[in-house]
């Protein structure tokens, strides 16, 4: 894997915010086990999860994706379909929340690591980080 010397970029395509080579999640975001992620990075050892139920407050942060949703859709629906019946808005909106939700669970996640996680990006931790055991 290359290292991403971009902090955004580097969050964008969901990379381990310490070195910028490991991803965060094992399997594509397609797949069943979209939230799968590993314990550490595989590059660099940094724990993925700094406490138990770190990830508890990424429910707020997909609450908010969510809420950003139904604004998104709700518009789209009033203005592509020139206000239609409730049920279109309840339709629409449902298949947005739902089609969405393996990149919401995931960025959320991402965001929660990035900003909460007192993690710091190092260039050079690769190099000296010792490797997982097993």
């Amino acid at each position: 894997m290359s290292r991403i010397d971009s902090t955004a970029l580097a969050f964008l395509d969901l990379r381990c915010p310490r070195c910028h080579e490991g991803k965060l999640f094992t399997t594509p975001a397609l797949s069943p086990r979209f939230a799968q992620m590993p314990a550490h990075c595989p590059v660099c050892n940094q724990a993925y999860e700094p406490e138990p139920g770190f990830y508890w407050g990424a429910m707020f942060v997909s609450y908010g994706f969510s809420v950003g949703s139904f604004f998104i859709g709700g518009a789209a629906a009033y203005y592509l379909f020139d206000d239609p019946p409730v049920w279109v808005y309840i339709l629409l909106v449902t298949l947005l929340v739902l089609l969405s939700t393996p990149l919401v669970l995931r960025y959320s996640r991402a965001i929660m690591l990035y900003l909460f996680g007192g993690i710091s990006y190092n260039p050079d931790v690769a190099k000296t980080a010792p490797q997982p055991r097993g």
